[in-house]
């Protein structure tokens, strides 16, 4: 199968869909190290300890990947590794679940563990965004806007997330926009889990599913269906053009009346 190749519309290219939601009382900070990019709300500013936490992460999955270098590269599962540091084991465990390689993972993963960082240096809750991967741990109720480049439900369309939830990832993978290898023809495809690294390695797969299923009605279709095979996936909603569909624990809400 072709990748199919892009050009990733400009409120994309500008971050301009970081800007949209209200922060209320927390606060932004931003860190940017090569491909890793986050935007982090919290009840403080962190931008420094933020850095020093994405560094550390990083180092460990390019160290693995120096010693391992299918692992940078593989497109299908890879075996687990008792002796790979937690972050890579994640990836791994992530990958094998939805069908793809491990690095499928890597936004969703820094995210999380970021965010857990954070949390346990004293942050009482926490929002990282890395790319469209959302790892959150809120003391509320809260609404999350899902990007989809020029379909014109982007933006338009939420997830509502209750406390209850809370920690939970919504990560959203592409194949219409954005950096990231992609063989899919949705405009979104974001998924609800537990884990930021699951969701995010979901999210690529079930892209992929909308791909073969040649998008539109059938895309959604299919990628809905094969959703449902993997375990860990809470609620999941994709977008082709001006059609939308979802499953399991989703409350959509329309963000423009």
């Amino acid at each position: 199968m072709k990748r199919v190749k892009t050009k990733k519309p400009e409120s994309y290219i500008q971050r301009a869909y970081r800007v949209l939601p209200d922060p209320g009382d927390l606060v932004s900070s931003f860190v940017k190290i090569k491909d890793t990019d986050l935007h982090i709300l919290a009840d403080r500013e962190v931008s420094a300890l933020a850095q020093s936490l994405a560094l550390q992460y990083r180092m460990q999955i390019e160290r693995y990947i120096q010693q391992n270098p299918d692992f940078g590269r593989a497109l299908s599962p890879l075996s687990p590794d008792a002796l790979a540091p937690p972050i890579v084991k994640e990836m791994l465990a992530a990958g094998k679940s939805a069908d793809v390689g491990p690095m499928a993972a890597v936004a969703g993963v820094i995210a999380e563990y970021v965010g857990r960082g954070l949390l346990q240096s004293g942050c009482r809750e926490v929002m990282v965004e890395n790319g469209g991967d959302i790892y959150i741990d809120r003391s509320k109720d809260c609404t999350v806007a899902i990007f989809a480049g020029e379909s014109p439900l982007s933006l338009r369309t939420g997830l509502k997330l209750s406390v209850q939830t809370m920690p939970i990832a919504v990560c959203t993978s592409s194949g219409t926009v954005g950096h990231s290898l992609s063989f899919g023809l949705a405009d979104s495809v974001t998924v609800i889990a537990r884990s930021t690294a699951l969701a995010d390695a979901a999210a690529t797969g079930l892209g992929n599913e909308v791909g073969r299923g040649s998008g539109g009605d059938g895309g959604i279709k299919r990628a809905l269906e094969a959703s449902r095979t993997i375990s860990g996936v809470l609620g999941v909603v994709v977008i082709c053009g001006e059609k939308i569909g979802a499953v399991g624990d989703v409350e959509l809400v329309n963000l423009r009346g």
